[in-house]
């Protein structure tokens, strides 16, 4: 058997082999305010598929790292007066209390980018010694026309490459860039700002050669998934491929995975505009499970919005499932099994439970699957 999972660089649904380890990354918070339940359900469907590979009898190293410095990071940091590694520090343990509140598995690893400097400086030396970057008065710039695979991930076209890097800070006015499209790997710092040396002069990294450093070090040239929320699919993972296979000359992702974004009221939840929902909002009117199955309600390709409907079914399918435990034998552990390897097809899996458990069979087995204990 094998999890069958769609792939967004391939479009479509292909089988997942990895190795006795399968290595899982996921592009983790940036710490600069509370991760809100649009973050959770990324890193729930990535327990998710932890789980069942783990019964599959894989080993899985899975690496979600924490971006910790950052343009977002160091702006709040400067407005509330405080160290932006303090900030950081605060906002990382509670991202970490709601991971155990909702019943997430430990990583194997959930590196800071501040740790991979050493290794961010020679990747970085790598691609301006390969000429896929170059530099210009202490910054250094990937240059895209250097890598033919650009756009092989997102599949979209340059209008829409533009509008997104100028959405998520590409900076496509900067001057000294060749192209609009090409993206700082290091860049001067203000003089508020951490600054580490480099051959080009003091600075910081950008965003996207963070995620690239920390995988070549924590997994290495390959990785059977790499993923997160649907939004980072350009630039950031666009743009983590091109450097990355640059200088490995290696395939860097076997899947790409790509989670829904979790709106409220019609509108993503995002902490620009504070229309957000959390994980301790919603555990102080209802046990943690509960609102995982909510979660689990969902199938993680797809958009969709979060509703107080949502936790009420999650409160009475808990109540439908517990009502069962005395059951005879595992009625839907096959079922969920098979769900879950179509695609992660969570809400199937969920409707297989319920049915057993109506006709009064044992589902603990099959609901601990799913990471909720019975």
């Amino acid at each position: 058997m094998a999890v069958r999972l769609y792939d967004t660089a391939r479009n479509g649904i292909f089988p997942l082999n990895p190795g006795p380890t399968a290595t899982l990354y996921s592009c983790g918070i940036t710490p600069y305010d509370s991760a809100h339940l649009g973050h959770a359900y990324v890193y729930l469907v990535f327990d998710v598929l932890s789980r069942r590979l783990l019964d599959l009898g894989h080993e899985v190293r899975c690496v979600r790292n924490v971006t910790d410095v950052d343009d977002d990071l160091l702006r709040k940091a400067r407005e509330l007066g405080v160290n932006y590694l303090d900030l950081a520090a605060r906002e990382i343990a509670k991202f970490d209390r709601d991971m155990t509140l909702l019943n997430l598995l430990p990583v194997a690893a959930e590196p800071r980018a501040t740790s991979a400097i050493a290794e961010i400086l020679k990747l970085i030396a790598a691609a301006v010694d390969n000429g896929n970057a170059y530099v210009k008065n202490g910054s250094v710039y990937f240059d895209v026309s250097s890598f033919a695979a650009f756009g092989d991930v997102s599949h979209y076209d340059r209008a829409t490459m533009l509008e997104l890097a100028a959405i998520h800070g590409g900076n496509v006015d900067d001057p000294q860039k060749h192209d609009p499209l090409d993206f700082v790997l290091w860049q001067p710092s203000q003089p508020d700002e951490p600054a580490w040396e480099s051959l080009w002069g003091p600075g910081r990294p950008g965003w996207h050669i963070e995620c690239s450093a920390l995988a070549l070090r924590e997994i290495g040239a390959s990785l059977d998934v790499h993923g997160g929320g649907r939004d980072l699919v350009f630039p950031h993972h666009e743009c983590e491929t091109a450097q990355s296979e640059s200088v490995t000359h290696q395939p860097f992702v076997g899947h790409w995975l790509h989670v829904g974004l979790v709106g409220l009221e019609g509108t993503k939840m995002s902490k620009s505009l504070g229309n957000l929902v959390f994980v301790e909002e919603l555990v102080a009117h209802s046990e943690p499970a509960a609102v995982r199955v909510a979660l689990l309600d969902h199938h993680y390709r797809t958009d969709w919005d979060w509703t107080p409907g949502d936790l009420t079914r999650g409160i009475e399918r808990l109540a439908l499932w517990r009502s069962a435990r005395g059951g005879n034998g595992d009625g839907a552990l096959e079922l969920v099994r098979a769900a879950l390897d179509d695609d992660l097809d969570t809400p199937q899996a969920l409707r297989a439970i319920d049915e057993a458990a109506a006709q009064g069979a044992s589902v603990s087995q099959a609901a601990l699957l799913l990471g909720v204990s019975l």
